[in-house]
């Protein structure tokens, strides 16, 4: 199994009388944590009400140094309770990668689509465990290659570009620090947005607190240097006690919501009222909605005319960005940085 980029993969099904049963451990994972990562895995599962995401899902294992990939798998089953059968496949890699991870996670949808019909079918037919470790084992030599091209491919690229515009400098000779916030729904490019905006960036760096993640970047607004620091806030319901006090200290907020997907903009109203009501009393924030997705121009459902509507109600402004072709995200960042700039001058 190659391992430059996976630590370990494992197969883990919801047995009816023991609950989370690790069946298959491939990689340099010690055996005892197999039945840690297998039942926070379910439990994820099991907190969401039984509903079985249709996505890669990254979870963190803090007490490990690692994150994995999650696909989680159901099949028909009488047998059992319910008459269905479910499980997870848990792909774990270092966070030191989870940059190119999070990137290409759309990408990845396919090779883990396969791993889990095939592995759906060994249930039904009662298969071996070598028959488990095959298919998991082709997952991981499949994910790996594609990955590894694709980090080796950015790194010559990044190394053979140039800065011209915004220029970096060591983070002690910032002039300015700015904290913005970034809410939305599940799914709607919050995490795709800033990795294209960060991944030339000077220093990066991500804190794997359940819930957010955290990154900067420095950059060159007239005279001075800016530092925004840019928190991804989860938008999934289980993190909602948590991310409140997240909004504390914030100078700016992006409201992101899908251009193809209605109920994401319904939903950017109920995000800047909990964010206005953790931050009773202080000044409003300097904000954007952003439209993102626009390369799926076929599929979009939402018009400009009623994202910027929506936007003037607030007081905010509105851009619309693609984090697949990096339409307007350059733009997006560096407009509110130089919002917040003309703020303290």
């Amino acid at each position: 199994m190659e391992t430059k980029l996976i630590s370990g993969i494992l197969y883990t099904e919801m047995d009816d009388e023991v609950g989370p049963n690790p069946i298959v451990l491939l990689g340099d994972i010690p055996t005892s944590n197999r039945l840690y990562i297998g039942i926070k895995t379910i439990t994820v599962l099991s907190g969401e009400g039984g509903l079985i995401p249709e996505t890669l899902v990254i979870l963190p294992f803090p007490s490990l140094n690692l994150k994995g990939l999650i696909k989680f798998i159901k099949w028909d089953d009488e047998s059992r309770r319910g008459g269905i059968g479910q499980g997870a496949i848990t792909l774990l890699f270092k966070e030191i990668d989870d940059v190119i991870f999070y990137k290409y996670l759309s990408y990845l949808d396919p090779p883990f689509n396969e791993a889990a019909i095939k592995i759906a079918n060994l249930q039904k037919s009662n298969a071996p465990r070598e028959k488990y470790m095959d298919a998991l084992t082709k997952l991981s030599i499949t994910t790996t290659r594609f990955l590894q091209e694709l980090k080796d491919k950015e790194i010559k690229e990044a190394s053979a570009k140039a800065f011209p515009e915004q220029q970096i400098k060591d983070a002690n000779l910032v002039d300015y620090k700015f904290k913005i916030i970034i809410c939305g729904d599940p799914s709607v490019g919050k995490t795709s947005l800033i990795l294209k905006f960060t991944e030339n960036a000077f220093r990066r760096h991500y804190i794997p607190t359940l819930g957010v993640h955290v990154s900067d970047k420095i950059f060159k607004v007239k005279d001075s240097y800016i530092q925004l620091v840019l928190w991804d806030i989860a938008g999934q319901t289980k993190f909602e006690t948590m991310r409140q006090q997240f909004y504390l200290g914030s100078d700016g907020l992006f409201l992101i919501f899908d251009l193809s997907k209605t109920n994401s903009l319904e939903s950017v109203s109920n995000w800047y009222t909990d964010i206005q009501k953790q931050l009773e009393g202080r000044p409003e924030l300097v904000g954007y909605i952003i439209g993102n997705k626009k390369d799926l121009a076929k599929y979009v459902k939402i018009t400009s005319e009623k994202g910027s509507k929506l936007a003037k109600s607030l007081n905010l402004g509105y851009i619309e960005t693609s984090a697949l072709t990096g339409e307007n995200v350059e733009y997006a960042f560096y407009t509110i940085a130089e919002s917040l700039y003309n703020l303290v001058q």
